[in-house]
């Protein structure tokens, strides 16, 4: 073998890796909002949770994408943890299925006629209009790729002789196939393969075509395959590294489980192997010596690869699921709370963009929601700091609240940008309108922040003074802030969506009020300035406020109209 050979080895893995991931982004773009959906109703106990996680990976084709997926969703605050549990382990059943279409569909079958009249069709679909068109089309697009790459492999494969290739057999028969430590080296080189190359897909066809060709044996085979369930979950706790503690725990479980699998069937290695081969009918210790033996035995083997690893995760399944809350429990405890200031990160988008726009949109919007109550939360500082006398605590207070308006600064240009990235994607008409939505409340959201720090500002200099307020202009701030305060809440009500009768008029009725009291305030101002109740710079420090007010209610209102494709008129 020379190194164009390898290198025709290494491209059929790279175009097998590559046909894998766009098909898998096609589905979950066609199933996109039904994913969540499905996620959200059909996880309500353990078994419901395994069946949803077996048949979403099932059908995007992937593990990553569903073990992913499933930590975002823990993240948002969409699944606890024990129904994420369930889920993973349903990931682990449902990923078997790709072993089986390759190994009955690309090694077995000639696809080569198949392949050429699917890119045609899914070229013809990627330049349709409709994005569910487009969504098929890239689907076909990668299905034929996939299958191009295991048709090509197996041709390579062919071509390089494997059985007779003296180099090759010589390095797997150097290892003892009755040694221990030859189970965890090949255990070890899948694990790493397949964190290195983040496809098990991949690492397990290379197995099947070592296998077929008889130079690796099957036990050593398996090994690799045991080592590919634990390589495949480093996605998902990278994923959850930067993301909330539950999602983080959520990963771990998945590490768990695999390895938990891997030491059990360790224990009972050959007795369980040779029971799953039974089952297909392969003799682990056959020789074929006719050709006819040497092609069923190439078929058989493959089998068997794959009827293990279902088998390893089906029989792992059925002894954990009963323990979920021990899991649970367990990962509570590897996994502490973060002692952090939480106000100081973004909660929900810190995992990564997912590939469905859909699902992307609904972390941006929690995410938006939080930040609303982060802008409610530093406008209770404004009353606080009205009311304070001692200077120290005055001066804590108010760089708290020049926190919060930095934290706000940098909260608006982080989501902006995850949706600037969500967009580039391929959109529907509706999710485009709600990233125009979204991008205009953030926006609206931080002025509500630069608002509330004016205040903080206008009271500084009213505190840095020594003039303070009289007993009626205390009054009229504090009903003033009160109608804010009731904006605010009326505002999260509009864009949570979860509490009955959430009107927008409400925030017009309130904005309303507060013009009004505001109006009122600067007619009676100029009297009682005019009245020498009140110095002139004080009255000044006093309409400032009352004026920020008086903004903080205009961004309020256009919050709402943003969110509830209205306008509202003041």
């Amino acid at each position: 073998m020379n190194v164009y050979t390898f290198l025709k080895l290494f491209g059929c893995l790279a175009l097998l890796m590559y046909g894998m991931k766009v098909m898998s982004e096609g589905l979950q773009k066609l199933a996109g909002g039904q994913l969540r959906h499905v996620m959200g109703a059909m996880t309500r106990n353990r078994f419901t949770g395994l069946l949803t996680g077996t048949f979403i990976t099932a059908a995007v084709q992937s593990s990553t994408a569903t073990t992913v997926l499933t930590v975002s969703f823990v993240n948002a605050g969409l699944l606890t943890l024990a129904q994420a549990i369930s889920v993973i382990m349903g990931a682990n059943i449902g990923t078997t299925v790709t072993a089986w279409i390759m190994a009955v569909f690309g090694f077995q079958l000639n696809m080569s006629t198949f392949v050429w009249p699917m890119f045609l069709v899914g070229v013809i679909l990627l330049f349709q209009k409709k994005p569910q068109g487009k969504s098929i089309g890239e689907f076909l697009f990668g299905f034929s790729f996939m299958f191009l790459a295991l048709c090509t492999l197996r041709e390579n494969a062919r071509d390089m002789d494997l059985a007779h290739n003296a180099a090759v057999v010589n390095f797997f028969q150097s290892f003892d196939p009755h040694s221990i430590w030859t189970t965890l080296l090949f255990l070890l080189i899948g694990g790493v393969l397949t964190m290195c190359v983040q496809s098990s897909a991949a690492i397990m066809a290379i197995t099947m075509l070592l296998c077929s060709a008889g130079v690796m044996p099957i036990y050593q085979g398996i090994a690799l395959v045991m080592g590919e369930n634990i390589g495949t979950t480093v996605t998902s706790n990278v994923a959850a590294l930067s993301a909330s503690t539950q999602a983080r725990r959520a990963a771990l479980t998945h590490l768990i489980f695999n390895v938990f699998g891997v030491v059990w069937v360790l224990c009972v290695f050959r007795p369980f192997i040779n029971m799953v081969c039974s089952i297909v009918g392969f003799d682990p210790q056959y020789v074929p010596v006719t050709d006819a033996d040497v092609e069923r035995n190439s078929v058989m083997v493959n089998y068997a690869l794959c009827a293990f690893h279902t088998c390893f995760n089906v029989c792992n399944v059925l002894i954990l699921i009963w323990f979920i809350k021990p899991l649970e429990k367990l990962v509570c405890k590897l996994i502490r709370p973060k002692e952090e200031d939480e106000d100081t990160r973004l909660r929900y988008i810190s995992a990564g963009i997912l590939s469905t726009a859909e699902l992307s949109l609904l972390e941006a919007r929690k995410e938006i929601n939080l930040f609303a109550v982060r802008a409610q939360r530093m406008f209770s500082f404004i009353p606080q700091l009205l009311d304070m006398k001692d200077e120290e605590e005055f001066t804590k207070l108010f760089a708290r609240t020049e926190k919060y308006e930095s934290i706000s600064d940098n909260m608006e240009i982080e989501i902006a940008n995850y949706l600037n990235k969500v967009s580039e994607g391929r959109l529907s008409p509706e999710s485009k309108s709600k990233i125009q939505s979204m991008l205009r409340e953030i926006s609206e959201i931080e002025s509500i922040c630069d608002s509330c720090y004016n205040m903080a500002r206008h009271i500084d200099h009213r505190f840095r003074s020594k003039e303070d307020f009289t007993p009626e202009q205390y009054e009229h701030i504090r009903h003033m802030f009160s109608l804010c305060d009731t904006g605010l809440q009326q505002m999260i009500n509009v864009l949570e969506d979860t509490v009955p009768k959430a009107d927008p008029m409400q925030s017009l009725n309130t904005e309303n009020e507060i013009n009004s009291y505001r109006s009122l305030l600067k007619e009676k101002n100029i009297v009682d300035i005019n009245d020498q109740k009140y110095s002139y710079q004080l009255g000044v420090h006093y309409m400032d406020i009352i004026g920020d007010c008086e903004k903080l209610g205009d961004y309020v209102i256009n919050v709402v109209e943003a969110h509830a494709h209205v306008e509202l008129t003041v």
